[in-house]
């Protein structure tokens, strides 16, 4: 466990959860090369010239975003996943069905906050055209035709699948790395989406609302912070929404 100099006593909660997070990696930020200055309060210590991220304040950060999760969920709201590194697209999927939420895990489309009308449109051509082929309307067209309809279906599902769901702007956005999703916080800026991320010691931590320093590569850091987002919203969604798409 990483230990820090701090005049408060951590909770019994606190420190079972700090030695879950040096056991997924979480402290484990890049080379002193890459360290984003604005990172410094969030860094416990230069060891070998790698940074090592303080867990008492990634387990203070982590508590005031799952607060503000919990509330948001409690009124309804939407959180809109985002994990695009190729290591997060299958925990960040999953994590997002498994509670109802709506996500992003290919390329993130321009517009998808600033532009929501015209995507929304794209969303609704798809769940028509799969309406249609459920209900075999398609059958009327011919079997070139009816491979054109399907391949664009895929494509349709491959970009815009996660938000199919999403007939409104979400409520907040998760970002599974701050530094590497830099059109995904403008867009939310612009909108004035609350952003949730993951500040790793490259990461500029004031770009989100609720920043919370970790690891951003590691699969084990990754499905960590995954399990303890997934976990809160499923607690306080309403009864019977949670896995349903």
């Amino acid at each position: 466990m990483i230990e820090a100099d701090l005049e408060e006593k951590l909770t019994k909660k606190e420190e079972i959860l700090i030695k879950k997070m040096a056991e997924a990696g979480v402290h484990f930020g890049h080379k002193k090369s890459r360290k984003n200055p604005k990172m410094d309060p969030y860094i416990h210590i230069l060891r070998s010239n790698i940074y090592i991220i303080d867990l008492v304040t990634s387990v203070r950060k982590l508590e005031e975003a799952l607060n503000f999760i919990k509330e948001t969920v409690k009124k309804g709201g939407v959180i809109l996943f985002v994990g695009i590194q190729p290591q997060a697209k299958k925990l960040t999927q999953e994590a997002a069905e498994e509670c109802n939420m709506p996500y992003v895990v290919e390329r993130w489309l321009g517009g998808t906050l600033t532009n929501f009308k015209t995507i929304h449109k794209r969303i609704e051509y798809l769940r028509d055209l799969e309406k249609k082929k459920k209900a075999k309307e398609l059958e009327k067209y011919t079997k070139k035709e009816q491979m054109l309809f399907d391949q664009e279906i895929e494509k349709l599902n491959r970009n815009l699948g996660g938000i199919k769901n999403l007939d409104k702007l979400p409520d907040a956005v998760l970002v599974l790395s701050i530094n590497k999703n830099p059109a995904v916080i403008r867009e939310a800026q612009r909108k004035k989406i609350p952003l949730i991320g993951l500040a790793d010691t490259d990461s500029d931590p004031t770009l989100a609302e609720y920043p919370i320093p970790s690891n951003d590569d590691a699969v084990s850091a990754l499905k960590f912070m995954l399990e303890q987002v997934k976990n809160t919203i499923i607690k306080n969604l309403p009864t019977g929404k949670a896995g349903k798409k």
